[in-house]
């Protein structure tokens, strides 16, 4: 016999291709809402199915118990007479309880030692029971009809036995009403379920009808258009998805801004600067008139390119590039250090700095992106303060208070540090712009600069996780970096604490 070797050529080729096929099966209905109602159909009916099983189970178990116990009391009495009285006695106690019998539900049957029938209803020793002081639940014929019954025999003496038994159709009943109203109960729960799956696709249909509106009109570019709110649990996906696109308008906005101010900013040194190198290349008549023109050139072109790393160094504090240099940074010693520099300059442009530096707990952040944000506020307060006014550089912890105990402890929760200037200020329109990049106020239009200090404060700020607040103090501008104290802080202090 020839082996077949492309046998497990073949069986690979099944278990790569029909296997695949039955690992991507995919249930055939696609609509959520109908998938919805159908999970939800079938979740309740498994419910309802399980609830009315323990009905039955209870019942009829109930109905048994209750049956076995008539059984035992009544063949409790029954022996007694038969001691008293024997088969005379025990015939006539048969009879009585038949007649008396208005359900028609007892059965019993006593015979002798030949096994002939002396009293009862029943027709004869069923052969099923062959046990004594045993339960046994039979189908047996009465009159022109099957029912069920519960028996049991028992031994008497001289060879006797009897047999004491109770029709248990009641059972069988409740178990029919039991699954008719399952029954019943599925048809309904069908009929909600369908019901339901219009109902939940309609809802679907419509939010995201609504939705793949919005998104085609920011498709097509408008970014006006908003999601519809309705007024049911939908609204949680409209309010969502109208954030969103309310960001990604000013995230459009701001791009707008900057690149008007950018091409604004830009075209006034760069013209200048080709305007100085054509007019020195046309009517320079020395080495010195050159070097001056190619040295005026060079500074507008150092500041286009300090523009450029001003806007790289936002860019990537904003993306928190800059994150994995945070360290614990020991602010006294900074501030104190920031104070001490900008006294000289504030001397030089006749102005006084006062300083109010409270003691400050260590801070978890980039002490190079603090410098640097702390010396732009400085610069601008300098920038625009008049001469003979004061300048002040304050520093506080904030605290709260929290219980420990009996007694209350205060927590430090961030640092706030302020500087303030006498300067023209802004107003409340300027303030609320203040941190976008390229904007100038009117105040400032005639000042050298580029409108990028503050957005590079503001990027410093929310890369500490902290709140940059501007505040007018007439005259003057007050403006204030909070930076809370995180968790990295917090177990600094506690060790700080601990060590001391």
């Amino acid at each position: 016999m020839k082996k077949d070797k492309k046998a497990p050529r073949r069986w690979l080729q099944w278990r790569r291709g029909d296997a695949t096929k039955v690992g991507r099966w995919h249930w055939p209905i696609r609509s959520a809402g109908i998938n919805f109602a159908l999970g939800y159909g079938v979740l309740f009916l498994i419910s309802a199915t399980l609830f009315l099983s323990f009905i039955w189970w209870s019942s009829t178990n109930l109905l048994t118990q209750h049956v076995r116990a008539f059984i035992e009391t009544d063949a409790q009495e029954l022996t007694q007479r038969w001691h008293y009285g024997g088969p005379p006695a025990l015939s006539s106690a048969i009879t009585d309880r038949l007649e008396q019998n208005i359900d028609d539900d007892a059965l019993y049957l006593l015979v002798d030692r030949r096994g002939r029938r002396l009293a009862g209803n029943l027709p004869g020793w069923p052969v099923a029971i062959t046990k004594m002081d045993h339960f046994y639940e039979l189908t047996i014929r009465r009159y022109t009809f099957s029912t069920p019954a519960q028996f049991k025999a028992y031994h008497l003496t001289h060879g006797f036995k009897l047999i004491v038994g109770h029709d248990i159709r009641g059972r069988a009943l409740l178990s029919t009403v039991i699954t008719r109203t399952l029954i019943w109960c599925a048809v309904m729960i069908a009929l909600l379920a369908i019901g339901g799956a219009l109902v939940v696709r309609n809802l679907f249909r419509r939010i995201v009808g609504s939705i793949a509106r919005t998104a085609s009109a920011v498709a097509s570019g408008d970014l006006n258009h908003r999601i519809a709110l309705t007024g049911s649990e939908t609204d949680l996906v409209a309010e969502t998805v109208n954030t969103m696109l309310d960001r990604i308008n000013r995230l459009m906005e701001g791009v707008r801004q900057v690149s008007n101010a950018i091409a604004h900013d830009l075209r006034t040194p760069i013209t200048r600067a080709r305007n100085q190198l054509e007019e020195a290349l046309f009517s320079a008549s020395s080495p010195d008139e050159l070097r001056l023109a190619a040295d005026k050139a060079i500074e507008d072109l150092d500041h286009i390119t300090g523009i450029f790393e001003a806007l790289l160094r936002i860019a990537q504090i904003e993306a928190g590039a800059r994150r994995s240099a945070f360290t614990m940074v020991d602010l006294n010693q900074l501030l104190t250090n920031m104070a001490e520099l900008y006294e000289a300059s504030a001397e030089d442009a006749g102005l006084s700095l006062h300083m109010d530096i409270s003691p400050l707990p260590p801070l978890y952040g980039d002490e190079r992106m603090l410098q640097q944000a702390l010396a732009n506020l400085l610069d601008n307060a300098i920038k625009f303060s008049p001469p003979r006014s004061l300048l002040s550089l304050t520093a506080r912890p904030v605290t709260a208070i929290t219980p420990r105990g009996h007694t209350a402890h205060t927590t430090p929760t961030g640092i706030e540090i302020s500087v303030q200037d006498q300067g023209p200020g802004m107003n409340e329109a300027d303030i609320l712009r203040a941190h976008e990049r390229f904007f100038r106020a009117e105040s400032a239009r005639h000042t050298p600069g580029s409108g990028l200090g503050l957005s590079l404060v503001q990027a410093v700020t929310s890369l500490h996780h902290g709140r940059l607040i501007l505040t007018r103090t007439n005259p003057g501008l007050k403006v204030t970096l909070f930076l809370p104290l995180l968790q990295q802080d917090a177990d600094h202090t506690t060790t700080t604490a601990s060590h001391a």
